[in-house]
């Protein structure tokens, strides 16, 4: 993972256009039920990123609040003409944003290190153990790259 890396992205229309200046910390698949539905999709992949390092260069977002499991609720942006879903923060981790990774231009570089919530993925999907499956969750200390910890403590 790269500090000083550019990185930029987009939405289906192309009236958003956003760049991050940082490798994202983290990608993860992810196949909790409140992820499918807002996504139509059997999972969700999406990588983290610190907050500071996401820009918008082109178009607006909009952004509303949705339910989680926790109850705290998160808030995914989205663009305001063709409603991409680009990024959601929660408010239990602060400082903290989940870009959607397929709306990086480049998003094969960042593929799934780990999936979670395989207690409600689908039926049909069919997880190898090349990626770290998760039921539920995962301890970060154990699972990140060194180099995510190291940047990451510094937030904290």
């Amino acid at each position: 993972m790269t500090k000083n890396a550019e990185h930029n992205g987009s939405c289906s229309c192309g009236f958003v256009k956003y760049s991050i200046n940082e490798d994202p910390l983290f990608t993860q698949a992810c196949h909790y039920d409140d992820c499918k539905k807002s996504t139509g999709s059997a999972f969700v992949i999406s990588s983290m990123i610190f907050e500071s390092c996401f820009k918008i260069d082109e178009g607006e977002l909009d952004a509303t609040t949705l339910p989680t499991g926790s109850g705290s609720g998160y808030k995914p942006f989205f663009c305001k003409k063709c409603g991409t879903y680009i990024y959601c923060e929660y408010e239990r981790v602060p400082g903290i944003i989940l870009i959607r990774t397929s709306s990086l231009d480049e998003a094969q570089n960042f593929p799934p290190q780990a999936h979670v919530f395989t207690k409600s993925k689908v039926d049909w999907i069919h997880l190898d153990n090349k990626i770290p499956s998760f039921e539920i969750w995962y301890d970060r200390d154990e699972l990140w790259p060194q180099a995510s910890l190291d940047r990451l403590s510094g937030l904290f």
